[in-house]
């Protein structure tokens, strides 16, 4: 059985796109916050942003790794 090779070309590409997503996932809960008076409704938003802030955080890392790596040729 053969295994599927490793191709990282459109990693940077990739993290990017997700990482445009999130910010967007973002900026529309900020968006709902504002427009309720649910105090659970907007603690269960505000967790789900801070989980967001350090899945970017984890993303932006990735996407520097990458980029070294892609500018070095994946050795």
């Amino acid at each position: 059985m053969k295994h599927n090779p490793d191709d990282r070309r459109d990693n940077v590409e990739r993290i990017q796109f997700n990482i445009d997503h999130t910010i967007r996932n973002i900026e529309l809960v900020e968006e709902m916050m504002a427009e309720t008076d649910d105090p659970k409704t907007i603690q269960a938003l505000k967790k789900k942003n801070e989980r967001r802030e350090d899945a970017l955080e984890r993303m932006r890392l990735e996407i520097r790794d990458e980029a070294i790596d892609r500018e070095k040729g994946y050795e």
